[in-house]
């Protein structure tokens, strides 16, 4: 009778931990059983949002569950890091991590999340394409002239941006310390916003991405300059910053992430219906619309990028007098 006891206890010990494990193998399983949340911290109507809500549905078509866009502007477009950071590591709260994540942490005093160690890094997807953009009937045809205005009169022209943190005003912040020019920003929430201050002249120029391209085809707008490696396939006249005589590149990669903690497989997951949705031809039409480059990185690569940008970033900020966070 002791022997058997012993042999009951010590298969009901073997036994527990296959119990125990039982819940996480059928969630894996069964993921995703319901619809996933998608946090965008834009609001509609920017590119970044037509994007990633073509890339969401695709997605959620594969994984046979809605990925619902959910859009929170404002807070310096880190709303998505904060769902993330409070949110279940389950995988059903996801949301896009851009450069300026990274950026906003460095520059606030007490941040209130840490990218290196509070997302699960799914895949990186792309960047943006920025340019410096006027009314179509300004008075600056060229770059050059822009910024001549900007040297003869310091301070007396403006310009939006989506934040004072945002990749957009930090080049301009680096644009103006190396042409030796000063130009007034104007913080807006979010395209419609920026756009509609440019029409309306408050301001004089904006600097976004590319979903000023229909304003400009459609020549409400002109465009003076690309930040990217390459000129626009759709405005091929258009110089880059290089070309200009300025040693600058802005591709501003992004991707999307879930909260620290994550399941290995349910990562595998997600990774291979974005990554699947990625070259779908709607999600490439999108794309196409807004000149965005594919940056494809898996998992590993995307944190290991962040990781670098991190440096970068510190650098930068350190250079023009925004860095906040010294270790």
């Amino acid at each position: 009778m002791r022997h058997l006891s012993r042999r009951t206890v010590l298969l009901s010990a073997l036994a527990a931990p296959a119990v125990a494990r039982a819940p996480r193998a059928w969630a894996q399983g069964d993921f995703p059983n319901r619809s996933i949340r998608l946090v965008i911290p834009w609001p509609p109507g920017a590119s970044a949002d037509a994007f990633l809500r073509s890339i969401a549905d695709q997605a959620g078509r594969r994984l046979g569950q809605t990925v619902v866009p959910d859009n929170k502007p404002g807070a310096n477009a880190t709303l998505s890091a904060l769902a993330l950071k409070d949110a279940k590591p389950d995988g059903y709260t996801l949301g896009q991590i851009h450069t300026g994540t990274v950026r906003a942490q460095l520059m606030a005093e007490q941040p209130s999340y840490d990218a290196q160690t509070d997302f699960s890094y799914i895949i990186q997807l792309s960047g943006s394409v920025h340019g410096i953009v006027v009314r179509a009937d300004s008075p600056y045809q060229t770059l050059e002239e822009l910024v001549a205005a900007a040297k003869a009169s310091p301070g007396k022209l403006n310009y939006g941006t989506f934040g004072q943190s945002s990749v957009q005003n930090m080049t301009m912040v680096d644009l103006q310390q190396r042409l030796g020019i000063e130009m007034t920003h104007v913080p807006y929430r979010g395209g419609g916003e920026l756009y509609q201050g440019l029409l309306g002249k408050q301001i004089d120029a904006i600097a976004d991405a590319s979903g000023w391209i229909p304003l400009v085809q459609g020549g409400q707008f002109r465009l003076l300059v690309v930040w990217g490696s390459n000129r626009m396939k759709l405005f091929p006249e258009v110089r880059t910053l290089k070309e200009a005589g300025i040693d600058l590149v802005v591709n501003s990669p992004y991707g999307i992430c879930g909260p620290k903690g994550m399941d290995p497989a349910v990562v595998k997951k997600l990774h291979d219906a974005f990554k699947e949705a990625l070259s779908d031809a709607a999600t490439q039409a999108v794309m196409e619309k807004f000149s965005m480059p594919t940056l494809y990185l898996d998992g590993a690569g995307y944190a290991a990028a962040y990781k670098e940008l991190e440096g970068v970033e510190r650098a930068n900020l350190k250079r023009v007098g925004m860095l906040a966070r010294q270790g």
